[in-house]
């Protein structure tokens, strides 16, 4: 048990100190104003998830081995997130750009992980079928390359458009209605389906952001720059770290329910 919360201790402070690379790199030509909102929410926003990051991971060693794995994703989601959140602060900082490559790369990562939560916590109590794991894989997927030739110009916006939202549609059913769902309705104790439930409605609520910004912003011309931004950091704190949290609670409250 030492030798894990030593491992553990050591990669919370590896994510903090991986915070100041950009730092370092970009120190001269850094320099966040004080009425810059969006890189002060850049910068808020990052140091939440590198915090994020640090708890999930020493969190693991006080729950039972099966729900490790879950809360070993949660963290390398906020990780992950962080990495790409100190190279997107920089470049709205310097450049006062949308740094929408960097935050495309993020999501592409970061969101099939997300859905494999599904997956995992369903795992940690019954027999689930890797046809749930691949259906969220594919709608991820989906999703995420129709959003990201859309908002680049690789297809016709409104395709791009569609294509997301079929991808997204196509999750939903299967929280919803599919498989997963039924598994976690006949299957799961009160806690998981709790967690299920509230995991789901992220999906639903949190995730309607994107394509509300996209439709907005791409689309429709009607939302700028600045405040897209600051809306897309925001529900990264709920469909992230929220959803992290959401992870860590039930596996806590399972592991303490099993001695």
């Amino acid at each position: 048990m030492l030798r894990f919360s030593k491992l553990g201790v050591t990669s919370a402070l590896a994510v903090a100190a991986m915070a100041l690379t950009p730092i370092a790199a970009h120190a001269e030509a850094l320099t966040l104003k004080s009425d810059d909102y969006v890189g002060i929410s850049f910068w808020l926003i990052s140091m939440a998830l590198v915090a994020s990051t640090a708890f999930f991971f020493l969190e693991t060693q006080r729950v039972d081995g099966k729900w490790k794995t879950s809360l070993t994703v949660s963290g390398l989601v906020t990780l992950i997130a962080a990495v790409h959140y100190f190279y997107m602060r920089d470049v709205w900082v310097m450049t006062g750009e949308t740094p929408t490559v960097y935050r495309y790369i993020d999501w592409l990562i970061t969101v099939p992980l997300l859905m494999i939560e599904f997956y995992l916590i369903l795992r940690a109590i019954t027999a689930v079928s890797g046809g749930v794991f691949w259906r969220l894989m594919i709608g991820t997927l989906v999703m995420l390359v129709g959003g990201y030739a859309g908002e680049i110009g690789y297809i016709n916006a409104w395709a791009g458009f569609i294509i997301g939202m079929l991808g997204w549609a196509y999750i939903l059913y299967e929280i919803f209605a599919g498989e997963a769902s039924r598994v976690a309705a006949e299957k799961a104790p009160a806690s998981v389906q709790s967690a299920f439930s509230t995991m789901r409605w992220i999906v639903t609520i949190g995730w309607a952001i994107y394509p509300l910004g996209y439709f907005m912003g791409y689309l429709n011309g009607a939302v700028s720059d600045e405040a897209l931004n600051v809306i897309y950091n925001i529900a990264d704190v709920w469909n992230k770290i929220a959803f992290g949290v959401i992870i860590w609670n039930v596996a806590v409250t399972e592991s303490e329910s099993s001695k």
